[in-house]
């Protein structure tokens, strides 16, 4: 365990600091891939404070920040799906303290949330290499890969499963 780090549900003041993370942390990652401006149109239309503040509070899922100190260095959001599949929608740790356990301990956290989901599934962008190793040491496989939401102007996702419990 990393020493300081706190754990909890987010809050309404937490959202300027959480949008700030993943900016951040999508610049580092995507910039590379579809270049500055495209991760900025992103950033702003599917992390803005109006999209963060809908996703607190939900009944059906988890909406996290973990903390060292005062300061938010990651967050991850999970729901529960009809089959009762716990999906992880979003795991972002600053790139600062990538490394550090920090995603790990949010992960396990996330889905600790979700007892009775016989298994986990997340999308990872296709090229987002750090990312699939990550979620591969942590337990997931490739189920196949997709278009994000259909679109040609999209990331090109993987689609990545991991059994929770044998029922």
């Amino acid at each position: 365990m990393i020493n300081g780090l706190v754990i909890r549900d987010a809050e309404a003041g937490d959202l300027p600091a959480v949008r700030g993370l993943l900016v951040e942390t999508w610049h580092a990652t995507y910039d590379g891939l579809y270049g500055w401006q495209r991760v900025a149109e992103i950033t702003n239309a599917w992390h803005s404070l109006e999209n963060l503040s809908s996703q607190l509070g939900r009944e059906e899922g988890v909406f996290l920040v973990a903390l060292i100190g005062e300061e938010i260095v990651a967050t991850a959001s999970a729901r529960k799906e009809r089959d009762r599949t716990a999906l992880l929608t979003r795991l972002y740790v600053l790139p600062a303290w990538q490394g550090t356990g920090i995603g790990r301990t949010l992960l396990q956290v996330a889905l600790a949330c979700f007892p009775e989901a016989p298994v986990a599934k997340l999308e990872v962008e296709s090229r987002n290499e750090a990312a699939i190793a990550f979620y591969e040491r942590m337990g997931f496989f490739l189920q196949r890969q997709a278009r994000f939401d259909g679109r040609d102007d999209a990331p090109n996702t993987l689609l990545m499963a991991k059994r929770l419990f044998v029922a």
